[in-house]
Formats: C-alpha cells, sequence, structure tokens
C-alpha cells in the first residue's frame, strides 16, 4: 500500500512491484523494475528514503530513517533480504544484505558488499567497497569473492523475474478478494 504522508508521496519507477500487505509511506523514491515484498515497510516519514534500480525488499524487512540527522539510501542492484533492518544509513551498489541483518545510523556498506545474515552494522561505522561484513558487530573479514559476486547478481536477477511474474498475470489477485 502506498501512502502519502506531510504532503509527500512516494514516488515509483517504471515495472516496480509493491506486493500486497507491504507499505510504503512519505518521501520514498524507488527506481525502475525494484520491488517490495510481503509485509515490508518502507517509512519515509520523518527523512527520505532513494531506492536505486533493480532493488529487491524481500519480506518483513523495515527500511527507516532518523529526523534530520540519516536519510536513507540504497544503490542499484541491491537485495535486502527476508526480515532485515535497514535504518539510516547508505547501501552502494550490488550489495546484498542477509536475512535478518540490521544496518545502523550513519553507516556506510560500499558498493559489491555483503552483510551476512543476522550481522549487525553499528552506527556510524563505514565499510570500503567489496567487504564481507559479519557478527554483532559486524566486521570485514574478507574481500567479497567472484562467487559471491554472482551470488548477488543471481539474487538480483530472481527477484526481477519473480517481480514481473507477478506483474503479468492476470490471475494475480492485488487485493486479496479471490482464491
Amino acid at each position: 500500500m502506498l501512502f502519502k504522508l506531510k504532503g509527500k508521496s512516494p514516488k515509483l519507477g517504471e515495472g516496480v512491484f509493491v506486493a500486497p500487505g507491504a507499505t510504503v509511506l512519505g518521501d520514498v523514491e524507488i527506481g525502475k523494475n525494484s520491488s517490495i515484498w510481503f509485509g515490508a515497510v518502507v517509512r519515509g516519514d520523518v527523512n527520505y528514503i532513494r531506492i536505486g534500480e533493480r532493488v529487491n525488499v524481500q519480506d518483513l524487512a523495515t527500511l527507516h530513517c532518523t529526523a534530520e540527522l540519516f536519510p536513507l539510501t540504497i544503490g542499484d542492484d541491491v537485495s535486502i533480504g527476508h526480515n532485515a533492518v535497514v535504518h539510516g544509513c547508505t547501501i552502494g551498489d550490488m550489495c546484498l544484505v542477509g536475512i535478518g541483518a540490521r544496518v545502523l545510523d550513519g553507516a556506510v556498506v560500499g558498493e559489491r558488499s555483503i552483510v551476512a545474515a543476522g550481522s549487525v552494522v553499528p552506527e556510524g561505522k563505514v565499510f570500503p567497497p567489496g567487504s564481507l561484513l559479519m557478527g554483532a558487530p559486524a566486521k570485514r573479514v574478507r574481500e567479497v569473492g567472484e562467487k559471491e559476486l554472482s551470488r548477488i547478481t543471481y539474487t538480483r536477477d530472481s527477484y526481477l523475474e519473480l517481480s514481473r511474474e507477478y506483474l503479468a498475470d492476470p490471475e494475480f489477485d492485488f487485493n486479496g478478494d479471490g482464491a
């Protein structure tokens, strides 16, 4: 569902899929061919949120920001895993934020990086491009390898294709009225 708040309505690029039960509100811009999945919340209520192209925000993820201090910026070709929390930070292009991971205010995750499932990137922490981040608090354990980069691409492509299938399926009921 899309909600206008404080005079600002979400702006969706061409081919964006917002699943039933997902919430997008306020000062939010989502780039073309991105997808917001079931139960995800994207709250641009106290600052702005900018999401690039071909980004997938998976089920139950929460994207938020901090008033006046920390907007949220997500680059192109990013996957935000199920139940992740991405709050008032910057995520570079071609990143994967794993299932249940947390990225907190003022943190910067450089392009082509992976935040491992369950990891917590602390407030204000800045990681260079190509970082594999693990732990709570997250630490850079090594450079992201080619196999992991191909996994980022695979995940992006899988969600892009799946969102296109939902958008093209004449039987998919966006209102949830039928079976």
